[in-house]
């Protein structure tokens, strides 16, 4: 998958087929004695802590973007909780109220970023 020099064209294609296989799940280029290793490592079967299964090498990104268990951050009181449980939690926390240094007046935390143009 590599540009070759025409002149070691020939002892390099037979170096490959000698030496190097082609991942039948990635398509990757992997030396024959390292094919049992990366299939183990790269290609078996996973389960997330969602349940959801998946290839190992998957398994980084979907905890970091799209497990419905993933970590994240409620805006309005920085907690951590479960993506999943985020929407229900934020309809709650942002209808929260807090005093506004500059009027105070309580207002709504999720209306917050907009109050100043708003207080007098």
């Amino acid at each position: 998958k590599k540009d070759i020099p025409a002149v070691n064209f020939i002892i390099h294609e037979i170096h490959c087929r000698r030496n190097i296989e082609i991942c039948p799940y990635c398509s990757d280029s992997i030396p024959k004695s390292e094919m049992k290793n990366h299939i183990e490592s790269e290609h078996v079967q996973v389960t997330c802590k969602c349940r959801m299964k998946m290839e190992n090498s998957l398994l980084k990104d979907h905890e970091a973007s799209s497990c419905p268990l993933r970590p994240v951050l409620c805006q309005f009181c920085d907690i951590p909780l479960a993506f999943n449980k985020l929407q229900e939690h934020e309809l709650f926390c942002g209808a929260r109220t807090e005093p506004c240094a500059r009027c105070g007046r309580h207002v709504l935390r999720r209306e917050l970023p907009q109050h100043p143009r708003l207080c007098g």
